[in-house]
């Protein structure tokens, strides 16, 4: 989760860099300093001062951000648009020669019907000029073809690029995981669907002190070990059921068809599954457990959207953080919201 504190360095970096305020320059910066991307990390400080937006665009697309994701899937499309105008263009001006033709043999027909007494060589003439014509729109048809072609091969290869723009869109490049975007679509459509008796939950897992552990292990170990931990939650739940990382310390479930008590006694598998998997020490203690995490879990038919869902949740998950003995706790609508 975002700090002030990352915040403000992330800010500081950027001013330092003179690197422009777009959104996906701070996202890159943020994934940089905040995110647990060490190889991202070393690739913008080799960068060096005052990196140009091509260059920090190039990095970020390497690193399958969606925002430059987006931009890239922007441009594609604008080139596509381009080629699609080039070939309406070509076939006007393809269409123009044939009613040229059309006109200029329709002529000949009216001048030979009009004057049934031309001579030969008149008739040959025309009948010249008329060839001339059509060897020049053959021509122009055979490069059309040509273009069209060519077209239609760019055209493919746009779309072919669009889409895994977009895929990469909703991927998480570290573990490969659904990411918060692809998150918040299924949110947003499993709220839709969701009710009392067609329940869907949401859990939330957060890694506790990330900095703090990047501090002890470095980076390269925090990164195997948060994609260490996203295999073993993707094996630990059902084929159907989703897992995304929404953010650098904390991953997100949804589970269709299941109440409360069901998404709490699998909160507490998932709890148990990780800490049996994962064994670290802690920097404020030389005993050795398990990775310290706090879970949040909430329903979607007590939210009104799926925005409230989603906060809801990450309520949980802060009462959770703030009693050590108690790291799993379950939403309840009431006085008493939390369980």
């Amino acid at each position: 989760m975002t700090t002030a504190e990352d915040l403000q360095k992330i800010t500081v970096f950027m001013l330092k860099h003179q690197i422009a305020g777009l959104p996906r320059n701070f996202e890159l910066i943020h994934a940089a300093l905040a995110g647990g991307q060490p190889e991202l990390a070393r690739d913008v400080a080799d960068l060096g001062a005052r990196p140009t937006q091509a260059a920090l665009d190039q990095i970020g697309l390497k690193h399958r951000l969606p925002g430059h994701c987006g931009i890239t899937a922007e441009r594609l499309q604008a080139d596509a648009l381009k080629t699609l105008s080039r070939l309406s263009d070509q076939l006007s001006l393809g269409l123009s020669q044939k009613r040229a033709f059309t006109n200029s043999v329709e002529g000949v027909i009216r001048s030979i019907r009009d004057d049934v007494s031309v001579g030969v060589d008149q008739l040959l003439g025309e009948l010249d000029m008329l060839a001339s014509i059509g060897k020049d729109m053959v021509r122009a048809e055979t490069a059309l073809t040509a273009d069209v072609r060519d077209g239609l091969e760019s055209l493919e290869n746009a779309d072919r690029a669009i889409r895994a723009a977009q895929a990469m869109m909703t991927k998480d490049r570290l573990t490969g995981l659904p990411n918060r975007i692809s998150l918040f679509k299924t949110l947003d459509e499993s709220h839709a669907e969701a009710s009392p008796a067609h329940p869907f939950a949401l859990i939330l897992i957060e890694i506790l002190d990330l900095p703090g552990l990047t501090h002890q292990y470095g980076e390269e170990a925090v990164s195997k070990l948060i994609r260490g931990l996203a295999a073993i939650f993707r094996k630990a739940i059902k084929k159907q059921d989703v897992i995304a990382r929404m953010e650098a310390d904390c991953f997100a479930f949804v589970f269709e068809g299941i109440n409360a008590d069901e998404a709490h006694v699998i909160a507490e598998r998932l709890f148990t599954t990780a800490e049996n998997n994962l064994v670290f020490a802690s920097e404020t203690s030389q005993d050795v457990g398990g990775l310290p995490l706090a879970i949040g879990h909430a329903m979607a038919h007590e939210a009104a959207d799926a925005a409230s869902w989603l906060a809801i949740a990450k309520n949980a998950v802060v009462h959770a953080r703030q009693n050590p003995r108690q790291p799993i706790i379950g939403y309840k609508p009431g006085p008493r919201q939390v369980a």
